[in-house]
């Protein structure tokens, strides 16, 4: 039993070193259009994750309800009907997923990969 603690507290270590704070630049894929630029700016708190995303400075919107668990990431936009909820794993350097996006009784999909920008 206390070799199981011992790993549970170890695992939760590693992830306890990653933060995403900052700004993620990649791209925007629609299922059903043209690819475009993302930024996702990110600032982590223990599990929590506030900040806005957009396809550039210009335009942000701001993350309603976001969190990480272990690699995998959830991020919640909701303003004016619009409901954008990102569900994306964190792989190396990448944030890679799918964004699910529904504004009066329409829903659409996309794909995002952004890296950390530098």
């Amino acid at each position: 039993m206390k070799a199981i603690l011992c790993l549970l507290a170890l695992a939760g270590g590693l992830f306890a070193d990653t933060n995403l704070t900052g700004k993620w630049t990649g791209t925007f894929k629609p299922e059903d259009g043209d690819e475009g630029p993302a930024l996702l700016q990110l600032k982590q708190t223990g599990t929590d994750i506030t900040g806005s995303i957009g396809p550039d400075d210009s335009e942000q919107h701001n993350i309603t309800k976001g969190k990480i668990e272990g690699d995998k990431v959830t991020i919640e936009v909701k303003e004016e009907g619009r409901q954008i909820v990102l569900t994306l794993v964190l792989a190396e350097d990448h944030l890679k997923g799918e964004i699910n996006m529904s504004h009066d009784g329409e829903a659409r999909k996309a794909k995002l990969d952004v890296k950390r920008a530098k």
